[in-house]
């Protein structure tokens, strides 16, 4: 399947025989992920401009997404509708054969989905690192590697098809209505602007609101900051957006609930943004935003931080010094050892 090299195809050479080569890529959800995924869109597009790129996305992550510089055409997944949505891109994906499908999301369902195109070259991951049997769904895996960060995984792909990786870029867009309406919200504040992610759907990674109330406080009266709170409505984030607020008399501008172009915007106006292990903490590496990521139940050294603010990294989960690599599972209880003191320690380092 390879030529020795770990390489399946080279997708110049292949553009020698294909004006546009035609390359589909499959990552459903996760903004994390997704955010991952750029780097390899805009790889293949650097070295194969001609190419055409068809991304097979979740409506929430495609939010984001769309308008991309680098995405020709983006094909909705609605999980929500259930088996009719599966049926229906199965329909879809009948019309539009590919040169090349990459399957980035290694589950079942990413994998169904991968089923149902029609390409010469289906490359997903080696048997080891797919789940739920998503390799059965692939024609090509990349070769077997240990697990290490999750965008290195992601890069890996770029070898097998003989595209340079090249500097990490991203490419995410903000405009100037989305610049405009961040202003808006956070309008008469002043010094450092710090934005609080308040909370994942996970809580096992979140860290306590009382601590965010507290370190809102702490950032005022030492650097005259002002916090702003940042997330959905979620029951599990506006319960956190309230219990800061409640707990703190520094006046945090709540900004939750405003869309996630607009979130990406804030983000953007941010002079550093403290976060748990979620999107945001990614996206604010896409764009060059420091950020102080708080990880303690997940693995920072597959999940945290790539490239950029491993100095402002807080990091629980080997915080007794305890020697780990990236293949190291999830640890309970960690996100507790997170000190105000210590987040502050970041902040202050970032601003």
């Amino acid at each position: 399947m390879t030529d020795g090299t770990g390489r399946i195809l080279d997708l110049g050479a292949a553009a020698a025989d294909r004006a546009a080569p035609r390359v589909c890529l499959v990552m459903l959800s996760a903004l994390g992920d997704v955010v991952h995924a750029l780097p390899v869109v805009t790889a293949i597009k650097r070295h194969v401009p001609a190419t055409r790129l068809t991304w097979i996305l979740q409506p929430g992550p495609a939010t984001l997404v769309r308008g991309h510089p680098d995405v020709d055409e983006i094909l909705l997944f609605e999980r929500r509708r259930g088996w009719p949505a599966m049926l229906d891109l199965r329909r879809e994906l009948r019309t539009r054969p590919f040169d090349l499908v990459i399957d980035l999301q290694p589950y079942f369902k990413a994998g169904l989905i991968t089923g149902f195109t029609r390409a010469p070259v289906k490359l997903g991951l080696d048997r080891a690192r797919a789940r739920d049997l998503n390799w059965l769904f692939t024609t090509h895996r990349i070769p077997p590697r240990p697990l290490g960060h999750i965008q290195e995984q992601f890069l890996e792909f770029l070898d097998a098809i003989g595209v340079p990786r090249g500097e990490p870029a991203w490419r995410l867009r903000v405009t100037e209505e989305e610049r405009a309406l961040a202003r808006a919200i956070v309008a008469g504040a002043e010094g450092p602007l710090v934005g609080f992610v308040v909370a994942t759907s996970k809580p096992r990674k979140n860290w306590m609101p009382e601590r965010y109330a507290q370190l809102a406080g702490r950032l005022r009266d030492a650097h005259g900051a002002r916090c702003v709170l940042l997330g959905d409505t979620t029951p599990i984030e506006r319960a956190a957006a309230d219990a800061i607020a409640a707990g703190t008399d520094a006046a945090p501008i709540d900004a939750l609930g405003c869309g996630l172009r607009a979130t990406v915007a804030l983000l953007e106006a941010c002079d550093v943004v403290v976060a748990p292990d979620t999107g945001p903490v990614h996206l604010c590496v896409a764009m060059n935003v420091p950020a102080v990521a708080l990880f303690g139940y997940t693995n920072p050294k597959r999940f945290g931080p790539y490239l950029r603010f491993g100095d402002l990294l807080v990091d629980a989960f080997g915080g007794l010094g305890e020697a780990y690599t990236a293949s190291a599972r999830y640890r309970d209880g960690r996100m507790e050892r997170i000190t105000v003191a210590a987040v502050a320690a970041k902040v202050a380092l970032a601003l």
